[in-house]
């Protein structure tokens, strides 16, 4: 896809506008029509993805930047790409590096997993990427995880 990305737009992608099938189209309305075109491995991931009560939460065919990317999680500013057979070909490895440049500059961390290794083992690679979505470590700045119940608190009151 060739977009031109608008930073100012960067979450949601409004009014950046995608080049596609000799006419030109909004971001927002080409992930409405990607996220009824998804491939198999990406069927299969979101359906683990999207089922993660609890845990962070995931947005698919999600357009940022003037890009759609496969998945997003906001939380954690995480890019989950499903990498097929396409990317290698052509001009795509530069046209590739070039969007992951922009989308780094937003602070984003870009995961890529490819499509047969989803195809091979969905549950091991939905699990891989909802351990790259969550958090190591508190933030630096907050209260300990346990402040509140911890010993350090006896008598405290």
């Amino acid at each position: 896809m060739s977009a031109t990305p608008n930073p100012a737009c960067a979450e949601h992608g409004e009014g950046d506008h995608a080049q596609h099938g000799g006419g030109v189209m909004t971001t927002a309305r080409h992930a409405r029509r990607l996220r009824k075109e998804m491939g198999l491995p990406e069927v299969l991931l979101w359906q683990r993805l999207r089922h993660r009560a609890g845990r962070v939460k995931f947005r698919r065919q999600h357009p940022i930047a003037g890009y759609v990317v496969d998945f997003y999680c906001p939380e954690a500013k995480l890019i989950v790409e499903v990498d097929g057979e396409a990317h290698n070909r052509g001009d795509r490895t530069l046209r590739d590096a070039q969007r992951e440049t922009t989308l780094a500059g937003l602070g984003c961390r870009i995961l890529h997993i490819s499509a047969a290794e989803v195809l091979a083992n969905v549950d091991v690679a939905a699990e891989a990427v909802a351990a790259a979505a969550l958090p190591l470590h508190r933030p630096a700045g907050g209260p300990p995880p346990h402040a509140l119940h911890g010993e350090d608190n006896v008598g405290a009151i």
